[in-house]
């Protein structure tokens, strides 16, 4: 029991009740799910949410350490987003409307710091935190960011959430701490950039809410912090939310908001960023010509860009980045006009040649959108290779964004049943599919 405990396998856990003639019915009412519910579970299905996981000790009467969830419950629910089922009852369009509303207000100036933000997420947990800082406080909250996201790149969110979740739950206690302008400054800062990342990771894994309250946060911080750059990337993040879920419109007016905050920063390498977003946005809303004018801006921005300076947000999009981009955004295109093939399949493989094992993510990405292309130019055989190699990275990454990014290859891969290797790589993916949560 203590070894499934561990690893959080609850399955597991509800199985060796029942072997000593505890109920589902039981079961359910000590942990507050429906009787279906625990029949799914006892089935196999796997539970991620935080606060399910600590309902369901809180339930049992397990100490919450045995399952790696030692917080308290006030971190549960302001910081790891607990409250996420309540929000699920409004409609996603409304949501998707109302976080547009607010990032517009923030992004143009409206004063939003220190007012009542607990639609997006609640005030600060109990735990301790000095009375006074100094920057050696904050260049530790600067220096686990890193760490955090290094390990998000490698492994994906599913890895890390948990991690990033504890570390919000200290670090913004120090908001309410006393300290001069100058790192008060830099401390909002640093607590937005954590936020950004928390609301990356919860995205990552699938708990969109969380991940909407953490970048609304994000944004609010790193107005505070004067740091439009900063704002820029956050507004770039939640717009990557929204291409995920196939609203490329709602997207599109994040990306040109973002656009607004990267331009006044000053900085080319984040107006670059946004182009290239907008750009993906654009081709999947089928409009090639304005997609083709905003990498060609990509480009021109990046070519200006001061990469040396750039701030740790924006230090990501590299050459390596830019021709993912295009790559991705030519094979959008490609699966209504195969002529675009010629340019994504140059471009993704420039960049899958240069991601090291610190990106295995980024990589699986690219490589499932390079498989799609050689499908496309009916290099079956090739593509089928290629796909495989896509699955074997997926398969080490803790993503639950991998099944969307994958699915033109599984649809590409489906119309070519009557191939052997087609066929063999789409029996594959949905193998893969299933081992996902």
């Amino acid at each position: 029991m203590r070894a499934a405990l561990a690893n959080r396998e609850v399955s597991a856990v509800y199985r060796q009740l029942r072997k000593v003639g505890i109920s589902q019915r039981q079961i359910a009412a000590m942990t507050g799910q429906s009787q279906s519910e625990v029949s799914e579970i006892l089935k196999g299905r796997q539970v991620m949410a935080y606060d399910v996981l600590a309902r369901i000790a809180e339930g049992l009467g397990v100490p919450r350490g045995y399952m790696g969830l030692a917080y308290d419950p006030a971190t549960a629910v302001q910081v790891a987003g607990a409250d996420n089922g309540a929000q699920a009852e409004e409609d996603e369009t409304a949501k998707r409307r109302r976080f547009l509303s607010h990032a517009a207000s923030v992004t143009m100036g409206a004063t939003v710091f220190d007012e009542d933000t607990g639609a997006w997420a609640a005030g600060p947990s109990q735990t301790p935190a000095p009375g006074r800082i100094g920057m050696t406080d904050v260049r530790q909250v600067e220096a686990a960011t890193r760490a955090l996201r290094a390990l998000d790149y490698q492994y994906g969110g599913g890895f890390c959430r948990d991690a990033v979740v504890a570390q919000l739950s200290w670090g913004q206690q120090m908001v309410h701490s006393s300290g001069s302008e100058t790192v008060k400054s830099r401390l909002y800062v640093a607590l937005a950039d954590l936020h950004n990342l928390a609301g990356w990771t919860s995205f990552d894994v699938g708990l969109n809410d969380s991940a909407r309250g953490h970048f609304a946060k994000a944004l609010e911080l790193a107005k505070q912090g004067n740091s439009d750059q900063l704002v820029a990337n956050v507004l770039y993040r939640m717009g990557r939310v929204y291409l995920h879920q196939e609203e490329a419109n709602d997207a599109l007016k994040l990306f040109q908001l973002g656009q607004l905050a990267a331009q006044e920063s000053g900085s080319e390498l984040a107006v670059a960023v946004l182009c290239a977003n907008e750009a993906w946005a654009y081709a999947l809303l089928g409009k090639g010509e304005q997609s083709m004018k905003l990498l060609g801006r990509t480009r021109d921005e990046f070519a200006r860009a001061d990469l040396a300076s750039a701030e740790a947000w924006v230090r990501f999009f590299t050459d390596t980045d830019v021709y993912a981009m295009i790559g991705t955004v030519h094979t959008v295109l490609a699966q209504s006009d195969p002529s675009h093939t010629k340019y994504a399949i140059p471009a993704l493989s420039r960049a899958i040649d240069s991601y090291g094992d610190d990106m295995s993510r980024s990589k699986s990405f690219n490589l499932s959108a390079l498989a799609t292309n050689h499908l496309l130019e009916g290099d079956i055989d090739h593509g089928a290779r290629v796909g495989r190699q896509a699955i074997d990275l997926a398969e080490q990454v803790k993503s639950g964004r991998i099944k969307r990014r994958m699915e033109p290859l599984r649809e590409e891969a489906e119309k070519r049943k009557n191939n052997p290797d087609a066929r063999d790589l789409a029996e594959r993916i949905n193998e893969f599919y299933l081992s996902l949560p």
